[in-house]
């Protein structure tokens, strides 16, 4: 790379330490990796990879280090990565093997809507004349799912897989408020999020999910944590929460700010049992090794394609990273 070798070329004027503390200007940088002076700033502003230090004038210096950073982002981003990913990636909160992962399937995920929409070109191309416009529309139509067909795939799985054996039956909606929200009801899907539901199909078609998810034991919602209100009014309760710790996490607020210490603490208000939750370890070990019996591979590659699905349900997922981010650390203290 071009760092690299004005790196070798200015070893013999300094030494490895002086390299070090060198700094470059934000033009200076985009030349050497070879990217756009508004690219690194965005970067910046969005809290991505900040340089270290700004001269008299507030100008951006970036140091060797920063310009490691930058050159890995560069590459992460060339692959697709997307932003929060690589933010997760460079503060250390999601390991380099599960991000890895997670974007081998996101990027399985592209190849097979493009491979399915080529398919349905070149059969439209065996069409004659403006009769191959309207079989494009009758195949697309004929490979989407609607909401109909999607509820009903899922109330067949729920039914036959005994799912909610043992939750009482005003609860068992709430446990698929947010599944059926944002991915069974989506009116509109684009091909990328057909395929994803199409993998997604593989995996509640798999006995070992289901069987995942009952280990996960929905009674201990209802048994440990048992909830203040009735279901609808816990619903919308649920739904306020969320768009708070969603808006915090937009706006790279850490799990130890005060503003997230306050929504995580409203958030055990739903709770019955709150002076047994939020301060008492004994609970908060229990609670976290419940949620740690969630993360299994199949319910891990699950969340994910909903995470792919719908960008809301990403959020809720970066969002539930930060809550038990916030427990670890109460536990920790």
């Amino acid at each position: 790379m071009l760092t690299e070798v004005l790196a070798l070329e200015a070893h013999h004027l300094y030494s490895d330490s002086d390299i070090e503390l060198q700094t470059f200007s934000i033009g200076e940088v985009a030349k050497m990796i070879g990217s756009k002076v508004r690219t690194i700033r965005y970067y910046d502003e969005i809290g991505l990879v900040k340089p270290s230090t700004h001269t008299e004038g507030r100008h951006r210096l970036y140091t060797m280090e920063d310009i490691r950073r930058l050159e890995l982002t560069t590459t992460l981003r060339y692959l697709d990565f997307g932003i929060e990913d690589i933010s997760q990636l460079l503060s250390g909160t999601l390991s380099v093997d599960k991000a890895l992962d997670w974007q081998i399937e996101s990027l399985s995920i592209q190849v097979s809507a493009l491979t399915n929409m080529i398919s349905i070109l070149q059969q439209a191309k065996q069409q004659q004349g403006d009769s191959s416009i309207n079989y494009i529309y009758d195949l697309v139509q004929a490979k989407a799912s609607n909401t109909d067909k999607r509820n009903q795939f899922i109330v067949e799985k729920v039914e036959s897989s005994d799912l909610f054996d043992g939750v009482p039956p005003e609860w068992q909606d709430p446990m698929l408020h947010y599944f059926n929200k944002y991915i069974v009801n989506q009116e509109k899907t684009t091909a990328k999020q057909i395929a994803a539901w199409n993998e997604l199909q593989e995996i509640l078609n798999d006995p070992q999910y289901f069987e995942d998810v009952k280990n996960t034991n929905y009674t201990f919602f209802i048994k440990e944590l048992q909830p203040r209100y009735d279901a609808a009014t816990w619903i919308k309760k649920l739904d306020h929460f969320y768009l708070r710790l969603t808006q915090a996490v937009e706006t790279k607020k850490p799990a130890d700010s005060p503003e997230v210490q306050a929504i995580i603490k409203e958030s055990f208000s739903l709770y019955g049992n709150v002076e047994q939750t939020i301060y008492n370890e004994d609970f908060l070990k229990s609670y976290m090794k419940h949620a740690r019996q969630t993360r299994t591979p199949l319910i891990e590659r699950l969340n994910r394609l909903c995470s792919i699905m719908s960008p809301q349900i990403n959020l809720f997922s970066e969002g539930n990273l930060v809550f038990f981010q916030n427990l670890q650390r109460k536990m920790n203290l």
